[in-house]
């Protein structure tokens, strides 16, 4: 007996109460987009469960597209049978001997949600470990550490059969979280903190800073590259990618060198800022890591979040650089992020930054300037992009959890 469907266990979702079903529902669409290569699919969704029936579908390649859904906790192949109870132990035992290999230890694993049925579940335990170990010479139950477990769930509609528990991805569904606008450089932390705050629901657009002459078309085409890997995990992602030539070269021609790089962060934060308003975003995402570079400590980011009351989610805030890397890895984006193609950032980095910037010193070198006519420019002049899943075979993730 091959498996006909998929259980999917939503973990984190189970304790949202009232706002449950519009995660569940959140969930369903992400998984329909994910395997939308498989026409013959149908999802099937109670309170408790999902269920993707296969309909002949190739099972083994859903199994590993399923693996990077952001909001399933853990899933399982499964089959379905009535509540006949000869009917129960052909497919247990036609089931387990798909799997089983000599010297191959066993247990089973009970759930009686229907309360009503004859057996309880100890009984359910004895009556189907008797079935395999008369049926299956040699076969011996190890309830600790076994090699395989039979799990048999007992609900009003059936029972479900399966034999593994296969680690999803966890987290949130992306999109249940609310919209924020990520700040996408070309180097690793960005696309990683995108990643990261997918994780928790959040749906991401991109803003990206180009600066030409001083950026080529190949550090453009390597964040387009790097938001086709989110995309790819994600669904769909909007690119704003913000033309900075004027604004950086008037930075460096009035603001005192040690401080231009705060001044530039600040105006990157104030136009990242009024593209998440116009697009109706309710925070902005960075991939800074506390202390990695200069505008990265507490005293710069206390200088640079002035600027805004928008919320200010830094995924990376605790991680060192070998994690974020390893992360980047799993992703698929640290070969592009080392493309030797620099961004806006890396081609004006001042010599000496100022690690410890003061607030009232970079807003007076900005009171000289009149930045807004240059923002309101820069924010009518951005070009959109949207950048759709280059594949639904993704990479699996469930590594990392």
């Amino acid at each position: 007996m091959n498996y006909d469907r998929i259980l999917i266990r939503f973990g984190e979702l189970s304790t949202k109460g009232r706002n449950r079903k519009a995660f569940i529902y959140k969930l369903r669409r992400n998984i329909k987009r994910v395997l939308r290569d498989f026409e013959q699919i149908k999802i099937e969704v109670n309170r408790e469960r999902m269920f993707i029936l296969l309909n002949g579908e190739n099972g083994f390649e859903i199994v590993e597209l399923l693996k990077s859904v952001f909001g399933i906790q853990s899933f399982s192949p499964a089959i379905k049978t009535d509540k006949e109870i000869e009917n129960m132990k052909d497919a247990a035992l036609d089931l387990f001997k798909k799997i089983y290999q000599e010297g191959n230890t066993f247990k089973i694993t009970t759930k009686r949600s229907d309360k009503r049925y004859f057996l309880d579940t100890n009984g359910v335990n004895q009556t189907f470990g008797a079935h395999l170990l008369k049926n299956i010479p040699g076969l011996k139950v190890d309830v600790k550490n076994p090699d395989i477990n039979l799990q048999i769930e007992i609900r009003d509609e059936a029972v479900y059969f399966s034999c593994e528990n296969i680690l999803g991805a966890g987290g949130l569904p992306v999109g249940s979280g609310g919209k924020g606008m990520l700040m996408l450089s070309g180097g690793i932390d960005s696309p990683v903190a995108g990643f990261l705050s997918m994780k928790r629901g959040v749906e991401i657009e991109a803003v990206h800073f180009y600066s030409p002459p001083f950026t080529s078309e190949r550090s453009k085409q390597k964040v387009i590259d790097l938001t086709a890997k989110l995309a790819n995990i994600s669904g769909a992602v909007k690119l704003h990618i913000v033309p900075f030539t004027d604004i950086q070269q008037l930075i460096q021609k009035q603001i005192p060198e040690n401080y231009s790089m705060t001044t530039t962060r600040r105006l990157m934060l104030q136009i990242t800022d009024e593209i998440r308003r116009k697009n109706e975003g309710l925070a902005i995402i960075t991939g800074e890591s506390l202390g990695q570079v200069a505008s990265q400590t507490l005293e710069s980011m206390y200088a640079i979040n002035d600027v805004t009351s928008t919320p200010i989610l830094r995924p990376l805030i605790t991680m060192d650089k070998s994690e974020i890397i390893d992360i980047s890895r799993i992703i698929d984006t640290f070969d592009i992020s080392n493309r030797p193609y620099e961004d806006c950032c890396t081609v004006f980095v001042p010599s000496s930054p100022k690690t410890k910037p003061k607030k009232e010193k970079v807003q007076h070198f900005e009171s000289y300037i009149d930045f807004e006519p240059l923002i309101t420019k820069a924010v009518e002049n951005t070009e959109v992009i949207v950048i759709t899943p280059q594949s639904s075979q993704q990479d699996p993730l469930s590594e990392l959890f």
